[in-house]
């Protein structure tokens, strides 16, 4: 009895377990790989730069030489220095040699404030002033409106101040005694001054804007003036010395001869005594010097 009972608990397990079973179908999918088609772009990235409008590059111009400085100022003033000698009488190479060296060759600060290219002071001057560092710290300098003025200003401040009268005794072609003189007479405190303007006038053949002045008429006049007849109208006694301290015309006296004698010029020569001809006269008293006026510089 307890076999059997034993046998059918068993037999009920063994079909318990087998109802619970559950039957798994493992089934291995075989996976087939799909083609993927690449389809490579090449992209080209080019870098556009956007040009501006092409524009030329100028190369700065080279600063004008010292050289071509004194050449483009000789060019600019030349005949307006030749034009001063003709009317005063201070040599063309003299006037544009104290130009180029005091005004820089027209580029110095004083000429470019006030227009003065030959660094002359007020003094008495009446007219516009600047105030520029000279010998001493802020000194008193004349102005003008243009250049032509400051030239003309240069003349008369030489022709009409006692302390230069020496410098007409000198013959116009002597551009050194006129330069040693200007010194002198107190123009420029710098010792070498004369030999300033000398080699300024060898260096750029001034001296010719000297001879275009003169030139062969000049020559001509004065070997007309010595040629010149000395109109004698009656006998007259051996002249004596004038008291007055001027010239009495003797037989074969001339205007030259008479102003070399004095180291004055023919024209200054007539201008002292009103003359409007060379023609003199023997016993004829001649002024050899200008009236006497008061000293305006010191």
């Amino acid at each position: 009895m307890r076999k059997l009972i034993a046998l059918l608990c068993i037999t009920g397990f063994l079909i318990s377990c087998g109802g619970s079973k559950k039957v798994t179908s493992t089934r291995t999918e075989r996976t087939v790989p799909r083609r993927t088609t690449v389809t490579k772009i090449e992209r080209t990235t080019k870098e556009t730069t956007l040009k501006e409008p092409s524009r030329e590059v100028r190369k700065p111009l080279p600063a004008a030489s010292y050289n071509d400085k004194v050449k483009r100022y000789i060019f600019e003033f030349s005949d307006i220095a030749k034009n001063e000698m003709k009317t005063y009488g201070v040599p063309a190479s003299i006037t544009l040699a104290q130009g180029i060296l005091e005004s820089g060759a027209g580029h110095g600060e004083l000429t470019q404030k006030a227009k003065n290219h030959f660094g002359i002071k007020c003094h008495d001057w009446e007219g516009d002033r600047v105030y520029h560092d000279d010998d001493r710290s802020q000194e008193c300098f004349r102005k003008y409106d243009q250049a032509s003025d400051s030239f003309r200003d240069h003349s008369l401040f030489l022709k009409d101040r006692k302390r230069y009268s020496k410098l007409f005794t000198f013959n116009q072609k002597d551009y050194k005694s006129w330069a040693r003189g200007l010194r002198e007479a107190g123009y420029a405190t710098d010792k070498k001054y004369p030999q300033k303007l000398i080699s300024i006038i060898e260096r750029y053949h001034l001296y010719e804007y000297d001879n275009d002045v003169l030139g062969r008429t000049n020559r001509r006049r004065e070997n007309k003036a010595e040629a010149v007849v000395v109109m004698t109208p009656a006998p007259v006694s051996t002249p004596t010395p004038n008291p007055s301290g001027g010239h009495i015309v003797r037989k074969g006296d001339t205007l030259y001869s008479i102003s070399r004698r004095y180291k004055i010029s023919v024209q200054e020569l007539k201008s002292y005594n009103n003359l409007a001809s060379n023609n003199i006269k023997i016993g004829q008293i001649l002024k050899i010097t200008a009236e006497e006026e008061e000293e305006d510089f010191n």
